[in-house]
């Protein structure tokens, strides 16, 4: 990584009084328009003035188009085999792992959650250790534990062995999202992230279908071991290949990369400005991890996790065996993953395409949206009469379109959040909400309770109420949030930019947190 600039963190100037104004920080002595212990991408630059360089919108268009490449394939094919490999258990339930290992439904329920223990464990060390190495290099290296550990657990021969083997899976998977979310936050304006997390995110759905093809496939092997096992192996193998790819390809950083000119360096941080969340900073900061505990977001990102992945850990382990109750075959029920998986890939395109056509501070209201055909979807599985089987397919497909809502929440957060080691602490707590909605998930799915789980289904119908009005009080107080900063700075609508670009340089790239910069503006 590129040498930082060594001083303590930048110190606001007084603003009134005794409390600080984070529009301004402390320039290098000798060195105007260099800024103490501030953002990687300020190696790049030897003055403030050199943010405006003038561009021709093809050229950026052109960068743009490049970095697109650079990145998206790479998370896209990661998010897909981070589905893939999370649902092998719900595909060996339906090959037979259940009566190979001697497991009751309580003990399956357990399998499904203890992944999440390791996960939850290991979500605030694997965030700093991700802070501290090069974040490409650090991923790959996860992702290939990911498909070792998986091929493992084709060798365990009781509930306590594959129980282990889970919760070091779940630790290896921990650095997963926090990775893509900040590697998003990277390389792309506030205005472009919600288009690229549901870009990469859409292979979610694709990583449902992809999973029920191969799921097809694997249970037609007639080979010496069961057809879970070769489900564990072949996955396993998939993952670890692609984690070896990352780590000699994905690049760490816009400042580090191999496949930019120095002038595309330039472009692809300047473009970066308007953010005012910078690009990185290795150093760890304890004020802004204490920050981040008394941030009022931070804990209602939490709640979003949690509310969010309480129907996503009951569907995602249970949704075969959901389907398989409603009369198909093993391999058929394999298949219908398949519309499921288009259909999550449709409804997280059909949210990023709406989101972007409307002014900037709709995404809670989207997000909102695309929570109610989860809403339908569950009550239709909770009323409609079991010999009704088109209608009830067709609401747990529409329960899927909660995947769309949670890539405009993991949005909201990337473009509400400043200060890297904020950011870092940030990104981990919303997937501790995750875990805990993952692992208590399927304890809703009793098995005396199968094939309708009427409790699961309510699970799901509460924990997406809960989600609305979380969504609503989210972004009812960063309106707020915002018009309080507005009066602060004398602002009235466009009034007074020309007079505050000179600030929104010096505080673009200084590690500042959201908090602290009083230019930072929220988008809800």
């Amino acid at each position: 990584m590129t040498t930082e600039h060594p001083a303590p963190s930048p110190q606001p100037a007084e603003q009134g009084g005794n409390k600080p104004s984070a529009a301004h920080v402390e320039a290098i002595p000798g060195q105007p328009g260099k800024i103490k212990n501030g953002d990687t991408a300020l190696a790049l630059f030897d003055n403030f003035e050199d943010l405006h360089e003038d561009v021709d919108p093809a050229e950026m268009k052109r960068l743009v188009q490049k970095i697109d490449f650079m990145i998206l394939p790479f998370l896209a094919v990661c998010y897909a085999f981070y589905y893939i490999d999370k649902t092998t258990l719900s595909y060996a339930a339906i090959f037979g792992i259940n009566d190979d290992l001697g497991l009751s439904g309580e003990q399956y329920s357990w399998l499904s959650s203890v992944f999440y223990f390791g996960f939850l464990v290991w979500a605030l060390p694997t965030n700093f250790l991700m802070q501290k190495f090069p974040i490409g290099k650090y991923l790959g290296v996860n992702i290939f534990l990911w498909g070792f550990f998986l091929m493992l657990q084709a060798a365990a021969k009781n509930f306590v062995q594959l129980a282990v083997l889970r919760v070091i899976s779940g630790a290896a998977e921990a650095c997963s999202d926090p990775a893509f979310m900040l590697i998003t936050s990277m390389w792309y304006t506030r205005r472009q992230q919600p288009i690229r997390i549901g870009l990469w995110y859409t292979a979610n759905g694709f990583g449902i279908a992809i999973g029920g093809l191969l799921g097809y496939g694997i249970g037609h092997i007639q080979g010496a071991l069961s057809s879970w096992k070769y489900e564990f192996l072949i996955i396993g193998a998939l993952c670890s290949f692609w984690g070896i790819v990352i780590i000699f390809f994905l690049p760490d950083s816009p400042v580090t990369t191999r496949y930019l000119s120095p002038r595309e360096k330039r472009l692809a941080v300047e473009r970066l400005r308007e953010n005012q969340t910078g690009v990185e900073n290795k150093t760890l900061k304890p004020a802004q991890i204490r920050e981040a505990f008394l941030d009022w977001k931070v804990w209602v990102f939490l709640l979003l996790g949690l509310s969010g992945n309480i129907p996503n850990g009951g569907i995602s382990n249970f949704g075969t065996l959901i389907l398989k109750g409603f009369g198909f075959s093993t391999l058929i029920t394999t298949l219908m993953q398949i519309p499921y998986g288009a259909f999550i890939a449709l409804m997280i395109l059909l949210s990023i395409w709406i989101n972007d056509r409307l002014p900037k501070n709709n995404r809670c209201l989207v997000t909102i949206l695309f929570l109610l055909p989860n809403l339908a979807g569950s009550f239709g599985l909770c009323y409609l009469p079991e010999e009704n089987q088109i209608g009830r397919l067709i609401s747990y497909y529409l329960t899927g379109s909660y995947n769309a809502s949670f890539v405009l929440i993991l949005s909201i957060l990337t473009a509400n959040i400043a200060g890297h080691t904020k950011k870092v602490v940030t990104n981990a707590m919303i997937f501790i909400g995750v875990c805990a909605g993952n692992i208590a998930g399927p304890f809703f799915y009793r098995g005396d309770q199968a094939p309708r789980y009427p409790l699961g289904i309510w699970s799901m119908i509460v924990a997406n109420f809960v989600e609305i009005a979380l969504v609503v009080l989210l972004g009812v107080l960063l309106a707020w949030e915002n018009r309080v900063r507005d009066r602060i700075q004398g602002i009235r609508g466009d009034e007074g930019e020309e007079t505050r670009r000179e600030e929104l340089d010096r505080t673009a790239f200084s590690d500042l947190t959201d908090k602290e910069n009083l230019n930072f503006r929220y988008i809800y």
